[in-house]
């Protein structure tokens, strides 16, 4: 390497030394070496490309880590496995932050879905038979699913299709926010309904 080259490239250390050690994960969630910490020598050929897709051909490692530095940009190893490695010369900064961005717009994306339960007696009134189902729709207006349980007490056991039409009437009530998963289902003393939000139901 030539006294010039190897002034200007010291230069260009100082300027980056703050961004010249990190590194960037790819999709496969491996880390991509940028600047300096290509392990390649001054006199490698690499293939380089732009952050647009421009072609700047073969280079040496040293004429492209120049480059980029000349353009206050980075040089990134993309693909150390090809014949010649490929390298793409890109601004890191603007990067990580539009990667930062759009990871904490996909947290905000993300939602958990929580499954809320309703109990139910087969001897209901209808005032808390309807209250019952308005919280119901609100849990599936929200993205939740919810769990309807009708509780037999004593002798009730041997009424089990007064709990299923309980069940249906109040899968009824719902029909237009949610669907059951399954039919109602008898659980020891309970008989259980899942009822899964409209879009959830429609994905499967």
């Amino acid at each position: 390497m030539g006294y010039a080259l190897r002034r200007d490239i010291d230069l260009y250390r100082i300027f980056f030394i703050f961004r010249r050690c990190f590194t960037i994960k790819n999709a496969n969630g491996k880390e991509h070496l940028i600047n300096e910490k290509i392990e390649f020598a001054p006199g490698k050929n690499i293939r380089v490309i732009g952050d647009s897709g421009e072609q700047y051909g073969i280079l040496t490692f040293s004429n492209a880590l120049r480059t980029a530095y000349d353009k206050g940009q980075d040089l990134v190893l993309m693909n150390a496995q090809s014949d010649p490695p490929v390298c793409k010369i890109m601004d890191y900064g603007k990067f990580r932050f539009d990667r930062d961005k759009k990871e904490k717009e996909a947290r905000k994306k993300q939602k958990t879905v929580e499954i809320k339960e309703i109990q139910l007696t087969c001897l209901i009134d209808t005032n808390d038979f309807n209250t019952k189902v308005n919280h119901a729709r609100r849990f599936l207006t929200d993205g939740n699913k919810v769990k309807v349980m009708v509780k037999f007490k004593g002798r009730q056991m041997s009424r089990q299709d007064v709990g299923k039409e309980l069940l249906n009437r109040f899968q009824e009530a719902c029909r237009e926010l949610g669907s059951p998963e399954k039919a109602p289902v008898l659980d020891g003393r309970n008989m259980i309904m899942f009822i899964a939000p409209a879009k959830t139901a429609a994905a499967k």
